[in-house]
């Protein structure tokens, strides 16, 4: 049986505040929205994943979901209800048996609930996460508190909510455009029985900018951390390029070794693999090697980010440190960490870049070559 992840993303988040749509604000060094989508992605119930973005929400989205194998986005409508009906449309051509639908402001679902919507699935059409009400519930009038609501039998509807694919579709069809809060109240409307399997109090709607507060708390609280160093240094010689994180520095002479040479990228790689406790980046990619003859050094770093990301973990932060006595790197720090930014995705405050000399001493000192140390924290959402 194949399943689709649909991720609507498609709101404008206005009440959470803040200057982007709330689905593509920093949470935990990650946009809320790659949360979920990293999450679908890696889910062996999940036979793929597409995403009903906002119209002008295209940079945005790609920023959100580079490098995550997914299917290209759609757009929504003015509604939530008009949105994941063009997701599902989008998905009629080549029609999956299930499709579980999830709000993009609900960053913190687990494996374990996907398990049991999915299963579900097997006996029921339209299958709910719900919790049940614990607090007292009273109907009011402005400040006035009126009489008691009976909470028996009412319960709170999450998502990810999952349906038989044909069935919701055409449920969406025949459906009124508008007065449904979600899909699993289209579904009842058309007829469907809905069941529910337990929710989970963690996976929150980020809503109110104090919601975000609260997230940022819980994430620092509950993910395991680790960090790594890497160093590398390399001799300036004549005749080749010279390459520091990716940009090319204007110089007589570059960096000698088998690959491009680019200390900050390689100490970098290293780092990163001693967050997860690998071999270093010679075992991986060996200078007896032909096919790293030269090589742009960012493939060294996104295949080290890629086994990062393959166990739970991702980047929150980098630190670097280049020794060179010349050239002068302080008309190119811009540049290289806007170049650091982008590759490791991380935003540019999260990235620490220092250029400093060794005053004369040593090899560095007497411009041989030039180093660089890294250090950077990775977060796991296990232990990996």
């Amino acid at each position: 049986m194949r399943c689709v992840a649909l991720v609507v993303a498609a709101g404008q988040g206005i009440r959470a505040g803040g200057e982007i749509p709330k689905q593509y604000r920093p949470l935990g060094g990650r946009p809320v929205l790659r949360h979920s989508l990293e999450l679908f992605a890696r889910h062996p119930a999940i036979d793929a994943v597409r995403v009903v973005i906002a119209e002008g929400h295209g940079p945005l989205y790609e920023q959100a979901a580079r490098g995550l194998a997914l299917l290209p986005p759609v757009t929504g409508g003015a509604t939530r209800q008009a949105s994941v009906k063009a997701g599902l449309e989008s998905l009629a051509g080549d029609p999956p048996d299930f499709v579980l639908i999830h709000d993009a402001a609900r960053p913190f679902l687990s494996a374990a609930l996907i398990d049991r919507v999915c299963a579900a699935l097997d006996r029921h059409p339209a299958v709910l996460p719900a919790l049940p009400v614990v607090d007292s519930l009273r109907r009011t009038r402005g400040e006035r508190v009126l009489e008691d609501v009976d909470r028996d039998g009412i319960v709170r509807i999450q998502t990810p909510q999952g349906f038989h694919f044909g069935a919701i579709l055409d449920a969406h069809r025949h459906a009124p455009p508008a007065g449904f809060g979600d899909d699993g109240a289209v579904a009842a409307w058309a007829g469907l029985p809905v069941f529910q399997v337990p929710g989970e109090e963690d996976n929150v709607k980020l809503t109110l900018p104090e919601d975000f507060t609260a997230a940022e708390r819980r994430l620092i609280a509950a993910a395991p951390r680790r960090t790594g160093q890497g160093i590398d240094l390399h001799r300036l010689v004549p005749g080749r390029r010279l390459v520091l994180a990716g940009v090319e520095i204007p110089f007589e002479q570059g960096l000698e070794g088998h690959s491009d040479a680019d200390v900050v990228l390689h100490a970098l790689t290293d780092a990163i693999l001693g967050v997860i406790g690998a071999d270093d980046i010679g075992t991986h990619f060996p200078n007896s090697d032909p096919r790293w003859k030269d090589a742009d050094s960012t493939v060294f770093l996104r295949h080290a980010l890629a086994l990062l990301a393959a166990r739970g973990g991702v980047l929150e932060h980098a630190d670097v440190t280049i020794l060179a006595e010349r050239p002068r790197l302080a008309p190119h720090r811009a540049a290289m960490r806007a170049s650091l930014a982008r590759l490791l995705e991380l935003s540019e405050t999260a990235i620490g870049l220092k250029a400093g000399t060794c005053e004369g001493l040593g090899a560095i000192g007497r411009g041989e070559g030039i180093a660089a140390v890294a250090l950077v924290t990775g977060r796991f959402r296990s232990v990996a």
